[in-house]
């Protein structure tokens, strides 16, 4: 009986349901929304700071974040803590660091991460039902569509409003034919990051539904005994 018990434990995890592995401890609860809490400070501050790019993303986090427990009107659904703070973590290092730092494989994480909160609650409250591996690659294109559709709004503004975000000219002035090309190069390189970005999060994510999934096959071990 007892092997019987540890067979259906140690199922596929393409067959497990991701709402039963994403649990509502109370750990997890206060956690999540005390840095829901921490992310509407940070938008906050950015506002005061006229940083409004930020303010907006921080916002965006936490909106989807507060999402399962508004739709099901539970406080205690609440996503996985550990990926609320991915998503969150360079907003707020943003926020809190003394020196600036622009990185853009840290930014693109941080979409990962909020692609895979989008992910989990589509999961959880519509008629889709995805497995972990098809949540990994929704993270993966989704996180690539951010940056092509980040990329598509820069040259847009620089061609229509006159800004200078994506097609930035030389020290002359003149966008030459070099500056182009390095700025094609970049674009791609960012493009890569992304990707990467969108892996590792979609990777962080499953490492993070095994570890769950043998906790919880430990715990029924235990209770058949």
């Amino acid at each position: 009986m007892a092997d019987a018990d540890r067979d259906r434990a140690g199922r596929n995890l393409a067959d497990q349901d991701l709402a039963d592995i994403l649990t509502d401890a109370r750990t997890n609860v206060a956690l999540a929304w005390v840095l829901v809490a921490v992310f509407v400070l940070v938008a906050v501050e950015s506002v005061l700071t006229e940083d409004l790019l930020w303010a907006a993303f921080a916002v965006s986090v936490a909106v989807v974040v507060v999402l399962p427990p508004l739709a099901a009107r539970q406080v205690r659904r609440m996503p996985p803590w550990e990926v609320v703070l991915l998503a969150g973590l360079p907003v707020v290092g943003r926020a809190v660091a003394t020196v600036q730092v622009t990185s853009t494989l840290t930014t693109y994480l941080s979409i990962a991460a909020l692609a895979l909160l989008i992910a989990v609650n589509i999961h959880m409250f519509t008629s889709v039902e995805m497995s972990v591996g098809f949540a990994v690659l929704f993270v993966v294109v989704t996180t690539l569509a951010a940056a092509g559709l980040w990329a598509l709004v820069r040259w847009g503004s620089d061609i229509y409003l006159g800004t200078e975000l994506l097609l930035v000219p030389g020290p002359d002035g003149v966008l030459t034919e070099a500056d182009k090309a390095a700025i094609e190069e970049a674009l791609m390189w960012e493009f890569v990051a992304s990707g990467v970005a969108g892996l590792v999060a979609g990777l962080f994510f499953e490492g993070y539904i095994r570890r769950r999934a043998k906790s919880d096959a430990r715990i029924g071990e235990e209770g058949s005994v």
